[in-house]
């Protein structure tokens, strides 16, 4: 992969990224925009069954700390408002960028765990339909490798795991019917915590 191929480095949390992303009814919106190429206020409204004033104001909001932006490409007409998700891995903080709100930074991290934990029971109950062979359609996927490595190969794997997810992404049609949506968390713990 040559250098220009290469993903960019993360972007490192803002106290206003981190202020717009603990909110509950914004995490909901930004699962929609995983979900969604793009979304108007109108859309975030119906799908989460909220006023419509209060999914532009949240949208103004994740606008402004810039997880969002908008995409007058698809508007309508000059009055549509049409928003897209930024695609950036972000980061919360560490050694070389500490976080800027580290009550923020930790209320993220319990989100981001809440989060993973719902990915986590979904991938439960519909394992026994499928290891059953009661259905074999592949919805999930759980697997669980020991490794022994060094702290930089460990972020070294950790980085050629993020280029493989970003160059599937690159690679994929979107018009292909069979596209949907996918979470992936990968959780990585060593033996020393």
């Amino acid at each position: 992969m040559s250098e220009e191929q290469k993903r960019p480095d993360p972007v490192w949390m803002t106290s206003a990224m981190l202020k717009a992303y603990t909110h509950p009814l914004r995490r909901q919106m930004l699962h929609l925009f995983r979900q969604r190429e793009y979304l108007r206020a109108a859309d975030i409204a119906e799908a989460l069954d909220v006023a419509a004033n209060s999914a532009s104001f949240h949208l103004r909001v994740l606008a402004d700390a810039g997880l969002i932006e908008e995409a007058p490409e698809r508007a309508r007409d000059r009055r549509d408002r049409v928003w897209v998700a930024r695609r950036q891995s972000l980061s919360v903080g560490g050694p070389e960028n500490p976080v800027a709100d580290e009550v923020l930074g930790g209320v993220m991290i319990n989100a981001v765990a809440e989060e993973h934990s719902e990915m986590l029971r979904r991938v439960l109950a519909w394992t026994p339909e499928y290891i059953s062979g009661r259905t074999t359609e592949t919805h999930a996927a759980l697997s669980q490798r020991a490794v022994r490595l060094t702290g930089a190969e460990f972020d070294a794997l950790m980085e050629r795991i993020e280029d493989v997810m970003s160059e599937a992404v690159e690679a994929h049609d979107p018009a292909d019917p069979d596209s949907r949506p996918w979470q992936i968390d990968l959780l990585a713990a060593d033996d020393q915590i």
